[in-house]
């Protein structure tokens, strides 16, 4: 599925001390958010906070990881990418709490799940794998940028279930945001490595909540464990790009470090620019849903991609590192 040459990268040693930084993932409650998570604290973060909807599940995760890390350092924060007013709330939270944001990792995700909408009224692929993600890095850029030079939207469009569009166009049509919306993260904020990731095709629940997949592709659901990727392993590519060098802002990449991947729609600036801040505005909003409805595959719609945001301790001349709606740690 993958072609091109793979970066070698061994999570347990090839991240480079992460004393001092603090870290953000989405997502960490299960499947690569919580190996990520597990992959970091093995580095000494002072602080990891993992942002979930489900806080029973994120707390068990915590204990999972302490179990392997007993002083790993993590806050669990409660966030549903399905309302606005949580992603504000999780924003503050962190805001509060923290003088420093390193790594920004936007992992959490829905796929294939029935036509609906979001608190907010958007097509909740849509909103879940993109909106929410782009408000809460439009909201903790101010965090990311203090960081980098030291040692509310308007969203009225795609507000609709989508019921028409193909589950997994629909899912395709979030994905593609995401890489647009890093594409254009990277132009608006030279000062963060800002990059788009795919895990590849990984052994999670992902597959399992896709319920509104077709009937006769679920029958083979249960055998997709033997050819799947492991989680351990569709985790090495969000690591790496949290702590390599040599990333390039604005790039996707596929696993391990394999770049220039994208389709058209993926490295189109004309797509990708917005009137204001590259968040969820009204041009890029209008033109993702003509254009991906009028292609109900797109290359960039392949399953589990990943954004992030790092900074670096360059000074402030360089450019600092980081990684899509993810932010990723400090280099």
């Amino acid at each position: 599925m993958f072609w091109g040459k793979s970066v070698s990268f061994t999570p347990k040693t090839d991240i480079p001390s992460l004393e001092g930084k603090v870290i953000l993932v989405t997502g960490g409650g299960n499947g690569i958010g919580k190996q990520c998570i597990l992959e970091f604290a093995r580095h000494s973060p002072s602080r990891i906070w993992l942002a979930a909807r489900n806080l029973e599940k994120a707390r068990e995760a915590v204990g999972d990881i302490q179990k392997e890390v007993p002083d790993a350092a993590i806050e669990v924060v409660e966030l549903d990418l399905t309302s606005l007013e949580s992603v504000k709330a999780a924003a503050a939270r962190v805001l509060a709490e923290s003088d420093r944001l390193d790594v920004l990792l936007l992992n959490a995700g829905v796929m294939a799940i029935p036509a609906a909408v979001t608190k907010d009224g958007y097509e909740v692929q849509f909103g879940t794998n993109h909106v929410g993600h782009a408000l809460l890095t439009k909201l903790l850029v101010p965090l990311l940028d203090k960081t980098a030079k030291g040692p509310g939207s308007d969203f009225d469009s795609l507000k609709t279930t989508g019921e028409e569009m193909f589950t997994y166009a629909r899912y395709g049509q979030s994905k593609l945001a995401n890489i647009l919306f890093i594409r254009q993260l990277a132009k608006e904020y030279p000062q963060f490595t800002a990059a788009a990731v795919h895990p590849g095709v990984v052994n999670t629940n992902l597959f399992h909540a896709a319920t509104d997949t077709p009937a006769i592709l679920r029958i083979f659901l249960p055998l997709t464990s033997y050819v799947l990727t492991t989680i351990e392993t569709g985790a090495k590519n969000s690591l790496w790009a949290s702590v390599a060098e040599g990333v390039k802002s604005g790039e996707y990449y596929e696993p391990v470090g394999i770049p220039g991947k994208a389709s058209a729609y993926g490295k189109n600036d004309e797509l990708a620019k917005s009137s204001e801040k590259p968040t969820v505005h009204e041009p890029i909003v209008r033109k993702l849903h003509v254009r991906v409805k009028k292609t109900p595959y797109v290359k960039d719609s392949l399953i589990g991609q990943s954004t992030f945001i790092t900074l670096s301790d360059a000074p402030e001349s360089k450019p600092c590192r980081g990684l899509w709606v993810i932010p990723t740690s400090s280099r």
